[in-house]
């Protein structure tokens, strides 16, 4: 299969897109968190391509995206009051909303679950080809399974070459890191996976939300995962992070005494200087918005660039975006953190 890298702006090349989903193939979208890996998300043989395209285990559910409100009153049985609400605030944006599912929603989206995950993206891209194609669409990180999700075209190319009908360039993503995923299907509301909107955000819309104890730790074993991002390890580049928990003096000490061939930092901006391996930053220590809008691309770049073998990351404050820093991060470490004081 040869892989068409389509621009967005270029005259019927959303008609294109549109076109390939229509007919049940895969097509790389941005949206303002990541690029996702569309199908339509009414065809189960269609979404089924998404997990083969990807390598990903059947049993992680996906996010179904519209590009108006009223959409969402035929995926699922019913929308309560603080789904409304939510949407009013956040919607379009990057906030998913799980609810019960309609019988329109295939097993294949759903992972066999009753519910199903529902997102209004900001990306006008992205609304154009669910406009276009007149379906709703099923689209996870456009990324090889287990790596760094895309946050370009490039990046989608490289783990999707030959893999996908089509690429759709509408430029890096403002966001960076996936959305917020939060349930309703249950009560009080829970935050299954943090993103570009916070936890107290989510608070002050609806009172009490729980935080899900797999924000921060492992699944627990033999419970399923209601959302994506939260069973397996994620967003790994072929190093092995490590992250250091801890003052800046005690990583850098504790990094330049275990430098040698193959390890490599991922630090903030400007304290690769005192660092006596390579180094990629990723954004400034306070702005916790330039840490999700250029993580997933330093961990590409860790591979493509640096080449490591072992990475000592700097760990982010894990509050408000930051807590969506620290949760991917940890994933992509496979939950190793040292405390270096």
């Amino acid at each position: 299969m040869q892989t068409q890298l389509l621009q967005a702006d270029a005259p019927g090349a959303i008609q294109t897109a549109a076109a390939i989903l229509q007919n049940g193939g895969l097509v790389g979208i941005p949206t303002e968190t990541v690029y996702g890996l569309a199908a339509n998300a009414l065809d189960g043989a269609a979404v089924a391509k998404i997990f083969a395209a990807k390598g990903r285990p059947m049993d992680n559910p996906l996010i179904v995206h519209i590009s108006h409100f009223e959409q969402i009153y035929d995926l699922v049985r019913e929308v309560p009051e603080a789904a409304k609400k939510l949407a009013e605030q956040f919607w379009p944006g990057p906030l998913t909303i799980i609810l019960p599912k309609s019988a329109r929603i295939p097993d294949e989206v759903s992972a066999g679950l009753d519910t199903v995950a529902v997102r209004f993206p900001s990306h006008p891209v992205a609304r154009a080809v669910i406009d276009a194609a007149g379906v709703p669409l099923a689209a996870p990180s456009g990324n090889l399974s287990g790596h760094p999700s895309p946050t370009t075209a490039v990046h989608v190319m490289n783990d999707m070459d030959g893999r996908i009908e089509a690429v759709l360039d509408g430029g890096p993503c403002s966001v960076g890191v996936e959305s917020t995923v939060v349930t309703l299907a249950e009560q009080p509301p829970r935050l299954l996976r943090p993103g570009g909107i916070t936890l107290e955000q989510l608070r002050g819309v609806l009172g009490q939300v729980e935080m899900d104890d797999a924000v921060l730790h492992p699944l627990a074993d033999g419970k399923r995962a209601a959302s994506p991002g939260m069973k397996y390890k994620h967003y790994s580049p072929k190093a092995n992070v490590i992250i250091l928990d801890g003052s800046l003096e005690h990583y850098i000490d504790y990094v330049n005494t275990h430098a040698g061939d193959g390890v490599a930092a991922l630090c903030y901006d400007g304290e690769d200087k005192a660092l006596q391996v390579p180094s990629i930053c990723y954004g400034g220590e306070e702005d916790c918005g330039e840490q999700a809008r250029e993580l997933f691309d330093a961990l590409r770049e860790l591979d493509e660039q640096l080449h490591a073998k072992t990475v000592y990351a700097r760990c982010p404050e894990p509050e408000g975006v930051g807590l969506a820093v620290y949760n991917r991060l940890i994933r992509a470490a496979g939950f190793e953190v040292i405390d270096v004081g």
